[in-house]
Formats: structure tokens, sequence, C-alpha cells
């Protein structure tokens, strides 16, 4: 999509605000996939500032849609304690769901 292309520069000079802003409007609608890639921007700071809460946030929203990939990315928030309290059983939780798919 066109937010994917403004992050990675591809047809397209790169611009990772831009891909953010596009994130958050397809993330605001719902997609997991978009809100997934949103909360790598806020865990990386790509195109909006780094905040830890905010991208466990969007990867719990994404997660709760089956989204393996942010299931992987909120274990890793709760196994480091990035943005959420540090909690080993919600990590191996998350996980085993992300696993199982």
């Amino acid at each position: 999509n066109l937010a994917v292309l403004h992050e990675n520069g591809r047809g397209v000079p790169q611009d990772s605000a831009k891909a953010a802003r596009l994130y958050s409007l397809v993330a605001e609608q719902g997609v997991a996939n978009a809100q997934f890639n949103l909360g790598n921007s806020y865990a990386q700071g790509m195109g909006v500032p780094q905040d830890d809460p905010e991208a466990a946030r969007l990867f719990r929203r994404a997660a709760n849609k089956g989204h393996s990939g942010a299931q992987l990315e909120l274990g890793q928030c709760y196994d480091l304690g990035r943005g959420v309290p540090q909690d080993d059983d919600e990590a191996v939780r998350l996980y085993h769901r992300a696993a199982e798919q």
C-alpha cells in the first residue's frame, strides 16, 4: 500500500512521517496490519516520536484481531517491560498465540 511505499521509499520519496500518517488513517478504521505497522513506527520512532506505551496499545489492538506479528511484538513488550509492566506469563501466552497461527 501507499504507506509501505513511503516507509521504504519505493517508487516515491522515502518519508517515514507520511507513512505514519497514512498508517494512522487506516489503523483508525480497525485494520490490523496498519495498527501493527503504526505500532512499529512508534516502537522505533520512525516518523513519529518514539513511544513504547502507544506502540504496545497498537500492538494489542492488532493482536486482539489475530495478527501474529502483533502478538509477537506485544509479547516482547511484556517480556522486556516496554510500554507495559513486565509480565513473563503474559509474554509466554502471547508467544504461544503467535506460534499457533
